[in-house]
């Protein structure tokens, strides 16, 4: 009784504390590339069995070796904190400084680079969800954060993309379909114990969740609705090369070399009114690598200022903005990669510095606290998208969202 009751009183603590979900930060505009792989690809956050590794990387353009440390919380399925001691949810202590770590070389801007892999020998992860990882300076000081989740392969998830059969989404939305099936066992109550989140592109801020069973099938969970699992399109993202910052490709005007190298785009322009275009990418990804010399591209690709400007016919409201959009930093709107206008050239302009690689990009336009990341490339329903089923699970008695089963869908085979 009394270790429930200190548990009530964290909770209710938490809930004082923590009105709102957690989110990922980066505070530093030192800290760049902060990227995660897993032993199958880059991942824009890691989605990894109990057990499974991943690893985090970053670079710190003050490039003076500092010393950074981590600590690794677990959430509820809606990233509200959840109620487990540390010793519930972890073997092993956080707060543990990043040893491994090393110098670039022979490059223009110099940084260090940073790796910690997930588990190790002092952090094993005991039970599946939603957990964050944050990274401080020796100052205590929260530099960045950022999420992944762990689950526990308890239930099977098929799922499909359709096109939706309103005809006012038809051509700009798409509509997924899942069905969640335990492996071993039935839902008690899924109605109220089985979450789903649905992700588009590994994107948290455009999520869709609150979905109930529209019906059984056996121990089957059906979720065939047509409104509340529709995302919209979108449309295939904009891309530049810079692993050779010597030349000029079809995406790049021209390079320069001053005290850093400067990267020049071609001028984009708004697709909202164009026809879709087939044409690959990686979801609004990015890669790092480099050609330029051979060697260990963490180390040794260097940092460019990469130059982008946007031909945007419509005047801009005073409430509207603006904004280059990509993993490069997370997904995030702020002023690093906010683009402003340039009169004398009739068009919006910014500058990011970013480390040789691949990237995706589009052009997001923010009115006031929304983001309508298609304002200006448009939405098509057979836009290629990767979609993600995540199904939370919390057991009679138990005390936080088990990650219970994970599903995966394209709409490159877009059904009608």
């Amino acid at each position: 009784m009394q270790v429930n009751s200190l548990k009530f009183i964290v909770f209710f603590t938490s809930l004082l504390t923590y009105a709102q979900e957690f989110e990922e930060f980066t505070v530093e505009d030192h800290i760049k590339s902060i990227q995660f792989s897993t032993s199958v690809d880059l991942d824009l956050f890691p989605v990894v069995q109990i057990g499974e590794p991943f690893t985090l990387r970053f670079d710190d353009l003050h490039a003076d070796e500092a010393d950074y440390y981590y600590k690794i919380k677990h959430f509820n399925y809606d990233w509200t904190p959840s109620i487990l001691f540390q010793n519930e949810y972890m073997e092993g202590y956080d707060n543990l400084r990043i040893d491994n770590y090393q110098t670039s070389f022979n490059t223009l801007q110099k940084y260090t680079h940073y790796q910690l892999t997930i588990p190790n020998a002092d952090v094993q992860l005991k039970v599946s969800g939603n957990y964050m990882i944050e990274v401080y300076s020796a100052d205590d000081e929260l530099i960045f954060s950022r999420r992944f989740c762990v689950y526990e392969n308890s239930a099977t998830v098929q799922a499909a993309v359709y096109r939706p059969q309103n005809m006012d989404r038809f051509a700009t939305h798409q509509s997924v379909r899942f069905a969640v099936t335990p492996n071993n066992r039935f839902f008690v109550n899924p109605e109220e114990n089985v979450k789903v989140v649905l992700l588009q592109n590994q994107q948290w801020n455009s999520l869709i969740t609150h979905i109930t069973p529209q019906y059984y099938s056996g121990k089957t969970l059906e979720y065939r609705y047509e409104t509340p699992t529709q995302f919209e399109g979108g449309n295939e993202y904009l891309f530049f090369d810079t692993k050779d910052l010597r030349i000029s490709t079809p995406k790049i005007s021209y390079s320069v070399r001053a005290d850093l190298y400067e990267t020049y785009l071609n001028i984009d322009i708004g697709r909202s009114f164009l026809n879709y275009t087939y044409a690959p990418d990686i979801n609004g990804n990015y890669q790092v690598r480099n050609t330029m010399r051979p060697g260990d591209s963490h180390v040794e690709a260097d940092y460019s200022f990469v130059h982008f400007s946007l031909a945007f016919p419509t005047p801009l409201e005073e409430n509207e903005s603006l904004f280059v959009y990509g993993a490069f930093n997370n997904f995030e709107l702020n002023e690093l990669n906010k683009l402003y206008y340039n009169p004398s050239l009739d068009l919006y302009e910014g500058i990011i510095l970013l480390k040789q690689g691949f990237y995706n990009y589009k052009y997001a336009l923010k009115q006031g606290d929304v983001i309508l990341k298609n304002r200006v490339s448009g939405s098509h329903s057979v836009t290629e998208n990767e979609y993600l089923i995540l199904l939370y699970y919390r057991d009679i008695g138990a005390q936080f969202d088990a990650l219970v089963g994970v599903g995966r869908a394209n709409s490159f085979a877009l059904q009608n």
